[in-house]
C-alpha cells in the first residue's frame, strides 16, 4: 500500500514538472539552433539555401502528421486563406529568417538570441496598433505592459548604440580558432542590429497574422506545414537568383547537412509542437516565460564553441529586455490562466492575443 502512496506521489510531482522540463529542451533545442546556424553560415552556406532548406524539412515533417490528425477538422482553403499563407511564408521564412541570418552574420548569435527576447514586446504593439489587444491606463497590468513595453525597447536600443568592453571568459582565450565570427561581429555591429530588429518585427508580424489566420483556419499542423511549404517555394525562387551556382547547394556530411535537418527537425516541428501542448495545459504566459533562458545558453555555448566576445552592452542589454518581458508577462498573466478560461475567452469572441511566440519557425 505504502509503494502504491509513493509512486503515486512521483507520478503526481512528475506531471507538475514536465511542462518545466519541456520547456527547457526546447530552450536548449532553440540555443542549438542559433549556435548551428552560426557555424553554417560561418563557412559560407548562403543563408537563403539554408532557409530553403530548413523550411522544407519542416515541412516534410509536420505533413505527415497534419494529414493523419486534421484530416476530419481541416477545412478547405479559400483565396483569402491562400493569399494569406503566402503571406505568412514571406514574413516568417524570407523576412523574419533571411534578416535574421544576415544580422547574426554581422553581430554574434548570442546577440540575437538576445534580442529576439523582444518579440513580445514588439507584438503587442503591434496588436495595439490593429486594436487587436486592448490597453486600460488605470488597470495596472495594463501599466505593466505598457512599461514592459518601454522597458524591453530601451534594452534593445541601448544594445544598438553601446557595444562596451568585452567581458572576458575562462575558456574564451581556448578558441581562438573560431576568430572570424568576433571579428564579423566588430565590424558591422549598428548594421547588424538593425537588421535583427526588423527580423523581429517581421517575426512580431508574422505571430499577429497567424493568430488572425487561425480562427479562419482553425488546423495548426496543417497551417504550420503549408506555411514551411510557402517560405521554401518563395525562399528557393529567391535563392535561386541570388546562389544559382550548384556548389551553393551541396551539402555534405557536416553542418551544411545537419543544420537544415536540425533546424526544420528541432527549432521548427518539435518546439512547434511541444509549446502547443504546453501552452493547452499551462497557458501562453507559461511558455514566453521562458525565452531568456535560450540567451543564457546561447551566451554560454558561443563563447565556448564559437569564440564569441561577450560585451558588457549585450549583457546590460539582454538584462533590460529580460525584465521588460517578464513585466508585459506580468501584465498578461490573467488574460489566459487556464484551457478553460481560454475557451470561454474564445467563446466570448475576446480578441487580446498571448504573448507567447508559438510560430512554426523559431529563429
Amino acid at each position: 500500500m505504502g509503494d502504491q502512496t509513493s509512486a503515486g506521489k512521483l507520478t503526481v510531482v512528475f506531471n507538475k514538472m514536465t511542462p518545466y522540463i519541456l520547456m527547457v529542451c526546447v530552450q536548449f533545442g532553440s540555443a542549438g539552433n542559433y549556435i548551428l546556424s552560426m557555424i553554417s553560415l560561418n563557412r559560407g552556406m548562403n543563408r537563403y539555401v539554408l532557409i530553403v532548406y530548413r523550411n522544407g524539412v519542416a515541412a516534410l515533417v509536420l505533413a505527415p502528421f497534419a494529414l493523419l490528425l486534421e484530416r476530419k477538422t481541416r477545412p478547405k482553403i479559400t483565396l483569402p486563406i491562400f493569399l494569406r499563407i503566402m503571406a505568412l511564408g514571406f514574413l516568417e521564412p524570407i523576412l523574419d529568417q533571411g534578416f535574421s541570418y544576415l544580422g547574426m552574420q554581422y553581430t554574434s548569435a548570442t546577440f540575437t538570441s538576445a534580442i529576439m527576447n523582444a518579440v513580445p514586446s514588439v507584438t503587442f504593439v503591434i496588436a495595439l496598433i490593429f486594436r487587436l489587444e486592448r490597453v486600460r491606463i488605470k488597470e495596472i497590468r495594463s501599466q505593466a505592459k505598457v512599461v514592459g513595453t518601454l522597458v524591453t525597447l530601451g534594452g534593445a536600443l541601448l544594445m544598438t548604440v553601446y557595444k562596451g568592453p568585452v567581458i572576458g571568459l575562462p575558456w574564451s582565450q581556448k578558441t581562438s580558432q573560431h576568430g572570424s565570427t568576433a571579428a564579423s561581429s566588430d565590424k558591422h555591429w549598428v548594421t547588424g542590429t538593425l537588421l535583427l530588429l526588423v527580423g523581429c518585427v517581421s517575426w512580431s508580424a508574422f505571430y499577429v497574422l497567424q493568430m488572425e489566420t487561425l480562427k479562419k483556419y482553425p488546423a495548426e499542423l496543417s497551417l504550420a506545414s503549408l506555411i514551411c511549404l510557402a517560405g521554401s517555394m518563395q525562399s528557393l525562387a529567391i535563392a535561386l537568383v541570388v546562389a544559382h551556382h550548384p556548389s551553393s547547394w551541396a551539402v555534405g556530411w557536416d553542418a551544411r547537412l545537419f543544420t537544415p535537418l536540425y533546424t526544420g527537425i528541432v527549432a521548427s516541428g518539435i518546439t512547434y509542437y511541444v509549446q502547443g501542448l504546453v501552452m493547452k495545459t499551462r497557458g501562453a504566459v507559461f511558455v514566453t516565460a521562458f525565452n531568456p533562458l535560450c540567451m543564457i545558453i546561447v551566451a554560454a555555448l558561443g563563447s565556448l564553441i564559437l569564440a564569441e566576445k561577450l560585451h558588457l552592452g549585450s549583457v546590460l542589454g539582454g538584462i533590460i529586455i529580460a525584465i521588460g518581458l517578464y513585466s508585459v508577462v506580468w501584465g498578461k498573466r490573467k488574460d489566459y490562466t487556464s484551457p478553460e478560461e481560454l475557451s470561454t475567452t474564445a467563446a466570448k469572441g475576446n480578441q487580446e492575443l498571448p504573448i507567447a511566440t508559438t510560430n512554426i519557425a523559431t529563429t
